[in-house]
């Protein structure tokens, strides 16, 4: 006779009660700020989704042919397969420019969330002891992630990618010793490259990037519940529990609500907000150099830190051993990622000296020195990033471009450390007064009296003398 229910079936054969119960009551915090994790998560699934649909009918190849699609501006123009089959994403393809846009706000959604995620992890403490590996694996998820952004936005052969290549491969060969000979084994040649390294690009941004992506971020998730979750001290919340929802039915129940307004909203946009429209930028051509777009936020930072850079680079004999794009290009961005990196092990040695196990977060407060750093350094990409993506809305306000650069050149020395002493000052007042600095209280309790008045009360169950009371007239 068979079981007639099928998780005693199950069950029986394999054992999978106990594991099933568990992970059903794993406790999850109930703290907003551990959905920016989730966000990022759910914006890469879509990210998966609309990639399949996409590279269905994308075509990862130079081969010159003439287009003759739905754009009329382009009829009869020479472009790459690979533009064209973009355009054609755009025009002709049923849902096609939904899905591409949407592709593409998700890709802008995956990295932000990432950073402001890194952000809460940094200001709370959450990477300490036991969890500094998995913030390796988090910082390392975001530098992967810039580099999946950047290929894919690479791909379609106009005129924004065609820059954004062009200076990648200058970057590339300003690293000392190896630069050249990595580049010419990356792009097959001297720019623009053998035709094969269009479809290297194209399989690094569909297979190699995202494999490595997803593969971290399941080493991530796997930590996280090996570890625990870290949680904010409040009531009841100790070094040794978990205070929150557990996984069923209340936080899964969440979290897939999550899941569906994360993929609304990045379809929204995609059917609302135009998102680089690459047949206003035309088809890259070598001999063109002006183009009225920029590039996405997240590499924002670096086109600045190479703007900033002054015209210098040392000359030992007739030879260059650092050419100039390397220092904004190469060394600014290894540089933070490299302090990201060794931070853990770096506050551990020199800040705190605290080699405890820790389950309940910081408050920013708790931690100035930390805080101040990590704002001095915000300070500092900040406003790398603002001079890198502004300086055409800038110029435009009357601004020139020369002011800019002067007045963002002394800024990224004195903002920093300026944001340094004042985050410095505030979190150690805060942490003297023990006060938030947005929910003081300066009112008082009222309540209804029995004979149908009012009374002031000053605290819990410590009644004053009773406001006016209504007279009968009125």
């Amino acid at each position: 006779m068979s079981d007639p229910d099928p998780v005693a079936f199950v069950d029986q054969r394999l054992g999978a009660s106990t594991t099933a119960r568990k992970t059903l009551r794993y406790v999850f915090p109930d703290h907003w700020s551990f959905q920016l994790g989730e966000i990022a998560l759910y914006s890469f699934l879509v990210l998966l989704a609309t990639g399949i649909y996409l590279s269905l009918f994308f075509e990862s190849t130079l081969t010159k042919t003439v287009y003759e699609g739905g754009y009329a501006p382009l009829v009869g123009t020479e472009v790459s397969k690979a533009y064209a089959s973009t355009v054609a994403l755009s025009f002709d393809v049923p849902a096609g420019l939904l899905i591409r846009q949407t592709h593409h706000w998700a890709a802008l959604v995956f990295v932000v969330a990432i950073v402001l995620h890194l952000i809460r992890i940094f200001f709370t403490g959450a990477f300490r002891k036991p969890r500094e590996f998995n913030w390796m694996v988090g910082v390392t998820m975001l530098g992967l992630a810039l580099v999946e952004g950047f290929a894919g936005y690479s791909l379609p052969d106009d005129l924004l990618s065609g820059m954004g290549l062009a200076i990648a491969q200058a970057v590339a060969m300003s690293i000392p010793l190896v630069g050249g000979d990595v580049t010419y084994a990356l792009w097959g040649g001297e720019f623009p490259g053998a035709p094969e390294f269009h479809s290297r690009l194209f399989i690094a941004h569909v297979l190699l990037l995202p494999a490595a992506i997803a593969t971290l971020i399941a080493l991530h998730l796997a930590l996280v519940v090996r570890q625990r979750h870290t949680q904010f001290p409040g009531p009841g919340r100790t070094e040794r529990n978990d205070v929150g929802s557990p996984l069923w039915p209340g936080y899964a129940l969440r979290s897939l609500a999550l899941l569906a307004a994360v993929a609304a909203v990045l379809f929204l946009l995609g059917g609302l907000v135009q998102i680089n429209p690459i047949w206003q930028w035309g088809p890259y051509e070598i001999w063109q150099g002006t183009n009225g777009a920029q590039p996405d936020w997240y590499l924002g930072w670096l086109i600045g830190a190479l703007r900033l850079m002054p015209n210098w680079e040392p000359h030992i004999g007739g030879y260059t051993p650092v050419p100039n794009p390397f220092w904004g290009g190469a060394l600014f961005p290894a540089a933070i990622f490299g302090l990201l990196y060794a931070w853990p092990l770096l506050e551990q040695r020199f800040i705190t000296r605290d080699t405890r196990r820790h389950e309940l977060l910081d408050r920013p407060r708790d931690n100035p020195l930390r805080t101040a750093i990590g704002v001095a350094v915000l300070t500092l990409v900040i406003l790398v990033f603002t001079f890198g993506s502004a300086d055409r809305a800038l110029v435009q306000a009357g601004f020139a471009y020369s002011l800019q650069l002067t007045v963002t050149r002394i800024a990224v020395f004195v903002l920093p450390f300026v944001a340094f002493l004042v985050a410095l000052r505030v979190c150690r007042e805060l942490r003297e007064r023990d006060r938030h600095p947005l929910r003081g209280w300066d009112g008082a309790v009222v309540r209804r009296t029995p004979e149908g008045g009012f009374a002031v009360v000053a605290d819990e169950g410590d009644r004053v003398a009773p406001a006016a009371t209504p007279t009968p007239e009125e």
